[in-house]
């Protein structure tokens, strides 16, 4: 007897697979196809049929672009959380030197006060800001947006908080110009620590000028601090203005200390210069004479106060010769004021 035949579901979903793969083939090569003829007509009806077919699909892209946006907010995310924790150990290094810079100034002011130390209230700033870098291979300088009206004078010097930056060269009624200490022109006095040898910090348009007439350049070890000198009222005294450092080309030069790569604030320190002295004598208070005793005669002598005796013969004993005088109670020796 005859089994009956059976029918698997492989028998008809095989069959089935092969005519939906042919179809998609004969699909993909007639888009093909009409994507590669070059006819008005043609590109007529391609333009209608992408103005029909890819509205319809933006509910398909939906779960892509949700699904895209979703990775994009974790990756956002991650950055914010990375930027977070180094802003929280920026944040601690930041406290520690807080602590420490006013640790500093509670010592400094000790200090001051220790040697009534006097500061001068006229060694005030003024802020500016970078307007511009007309810095060139022949010239260094910027521009600031402070000029004669905020009572800036030629000469002041200019500091970026740190280190000494330049002097002011030309002031308009806004703006004015500041010399960089690497411009060529720029020839400064100044003064390394801890040996105390003066040199001239002259610009050649790098960033790491170099130090003239040294008198002792063998004194000099790199890392000395350099500071401004104050001679011929170029710049006020103890301005910082780098560390001394060799050059390739084995010359002594100085690191600067101001950060010439970002100057976006200047400080223009305002530097009167002093009165000048007509009267030398005027500084000197002439000392009230000292009475004498009755009976002495001859004036006082300033280093022992002593009175100098003068004989009846009128010679004048000097002053090594001078010898006490008898005074009329009976006692020698030198009078007690």
């Amino acid at each position: 007897m005859a089994k009956p035949r059976t029918y698997d579901s492989e028998d008809f979903s095989r069959p089935l697979r092969r005519v939906l793969v042919g179809l998609l083939v004969v699909v993909f090569l007639a888009i093909f196809v009409l994507w590669r003829i070059d006819s008005p007509r043609v590109e007529r009806f391609r333009t209608a049929l992408v103005d029909k077919v890819v509205p319809s699909l933006s509910w398909a892209m939906a779960p892509v672009t949700k699904l895209s946006a979703i990775v994009e907010n974790f990756q956002s995310y991650g950055r914010l959380y990375e930027q977070n924790q180094q802003l929280r150990e920026e944040l601690q290094q930041m406290k520690a030197w807080k602590e420490a810079a006013l640790q500093l100034e509670q010592k400094n002011a000790r200090l001051l006060d220790l040697n009534n130390v006097r500061l001068d209230p006229m060694l005030t700033h003024v802020t500016g800001v970078v307007l511009a870098d007309s810095g060139s291979p022949f010239r260094q300088s910027v521009l600031l947006n402070v000029g004669t009206r905020d009572g800036i004078q030629d000469g002041w010097a200019t500091m970026d908080g740190i280190g000494l930056v330049g002097r002011i060269s030309g002031v308009g009624n806004r703006t004015s110009r500041v010399i960089l200490l690497t411009d060529s022109s720029s020839h400064i006095p100044v003064i390394i620590q801890p040996s105390g040898q003066k040199a001239i910090l002259s610009g050649d348009n790098s960033m790491l000028p170099p130090l003239d007439f040294l008198e002792h350049p063998d004194q000099i070890q790199p890392g000395d601090r350099v500071i401004s000198t104050g001679d011929g009222n170029v710049f006020p005294a103890g301005l910082l203005v780098g560390q001394v450092a060799m050059g390739s080309d084995k010359r002594l030069r100085v690191v600067l200390a101001a950060d010439y790569e970002r100057l976006e604030f200047l400080r223009v320190l305002r530097s009167y210069a002093s009165a000048p002295i007509t009267d030398p004598g005027a500084l000197l208070v002439p000392l009230p004479p000292r009475a004498l005793p009755p009976g002495v005669q001859g004036p006082l002598l300033p280093a022992a106060g002593l009175p100098v005796s003068v004989p009846q013969d009128g010679t004048n004993t000097g002053a090594e010769g001078a010898t006490a005088p008898s005074i009329p109670d009976g006692t020698t020796g030198a009078r007690s004021d």
